[in-house]
């Protein structure tokens, strides 16, 4: 009997009605210059800041504009240990002003010369008048020199051996302008 009784569900079962199919429109490609293929790109700025140096941005597709408040005081940074141009003292506040001429001023009678690399840029938080920007930092491109003789240095310092994460906390200050107030940075988080 109960073999009766399981091989009549299973009669039932494959002869019930099926599910129908749903009705999946397919969507029409759209035509080449329509606003769908308009959806932005990642893209390379190459910013030459001296003779021999360049800093490559590599901006994310539909960039947030506060991310040039990074970007913007990294390269006046270089610009400044390269031809001692100060703009970029103009580009920060608080703690971060400090540490900015401090580590400018530490190149002393160096320069520097090759390519640096900003990639993963994000506005990774925001709150009221302030917030933090992430930026990868590859450095490995850049060769410390003797701002004297052109030369560079047998030992090349740290820095050059391997990216790092660096956030920048930003503050809108009352005259509307963000600038950096402080940095924090990580050897994690940038392999590629």
């Amino acid at each position: 009997m109960r073999r009766v009784l399981i091989v009549w569900c299973l009669l039932a079962a494959g002869c019930a009605a099926q599910p129908e199919k749903v009705y999946t429109p397919r969507v029409a490609p759209a035509p080449a210059g329509s606003a769908a293929s308009a959806v932005p790109s990642p893209a390379t700025e190459t910013i030459e800041v001296g003779e021999k140096l360049t800093v490559q941005v590599e901006w994310p597709a539909a960039a947030d504009p506060l991310l040039k408040t990074f970007t913007d005081y990294y390269v006046d940074s270089w610009r400044a240990v390269v031809s001692g141009d100060d703009t970029y003292l103009e580009q920060v506040e608080g703690p971060a002003a400090k540490e900015s001429y401090d580590w400018v001023k530490g190149f002393g009678k160096s320069s520097v010369t090759g390519t640096a690399k900003l990639y993963a840029l994000a506005v990774s938080a925001r709150m009221g008048e302030g917030a933090q920007i992430n930026a990868c930092v590859d450095e490995t491109g850049l060769r410390l020199i003797s701002k004297s003789t052109g030369r560079t240095f047998t030992r090349q310092p740290s820095w050059t051996r391997e990216t790092y994460l660096q956030a920048a906390i930003t503050h809108r200050g009352d005259d509307g302008v963000w600038r950096v107030k402080d940095f924090r940075h990580s050897s994690e988080g940038c392999d590629r």
